[in-house]
């Protein structure tokens, strides 16, 4: 393994340490807010058992935004796993950068329109859809690489499981 391949595995694990972190007092939080909520619809009255439920209500919000969050997190990466083995990674090392490290918005414009080429003429492959979600996401245009690759996980899991 190179010495840059080693930087990004450091900081990959970095970044899963502090999402594992996160998610464990995340679950803390979670549990005192269940706690609380029982206390107060143990007490029987309207009101409190009202505000019980309520509260109640924010750490099941709570556990499924976190869950779905990991989940689609977990299947990312092993799309991004999978388009890295097969050559399939939208290159972006030679593309001109700001000082904040995005890629120029003219250099990214330019990525999206050729991999958005490269969609429109396999719309139904995951590879597709994947380097689509990226170069949305390079773009800036954010709302669509979340539902670009939400699409490629679909595909690739169809095309994975054959269903």
């Amino acid at each position: 393994m190179s010495s840059a391949e080693d930087k990004v595995g450091r900081e990959v694990a970095k970044k899963v340490v502090f999402i594992a972190a996160l998610v464990l007092v995340l679950v803390f939080y979670f549990f005192i807010l269940g706690r609380m909520s029982i206390s107060l619809i143990g007490k029987g009255s309207i009101p409190a058992v009202a505000i019980g439920i309520g509260i109640l209500i924010l750490p099941l919000v709570g556990v499924w935004v976190v869950a779905s969050s990991v989940r689609a997190a977990f299947a990312h990466q092993h799309l991004g796993r999978r388009a890295h083995d097969e050559g399939f990674e939208v290159d972006v090392s030679s593309l001109p950068r700001r000082p904040s490290g995005r890629i120029e918005r003219e250099a990214a414009d330019q990525l999206f329109n050729q991999v958005k080429q490269e969609f429109e003429a396999d719309p139904d492959n995951w590879r597709t859809n994947y380097r689509a979600a990226r170069a949305y996401d390079y773009a800036g245009d954010r709302t669509r690489a979340r539902e670009m690759m939400r699409r490629a996980v679909e595909l690739e899991r169809i095309d994975r499981t054959g269903r």
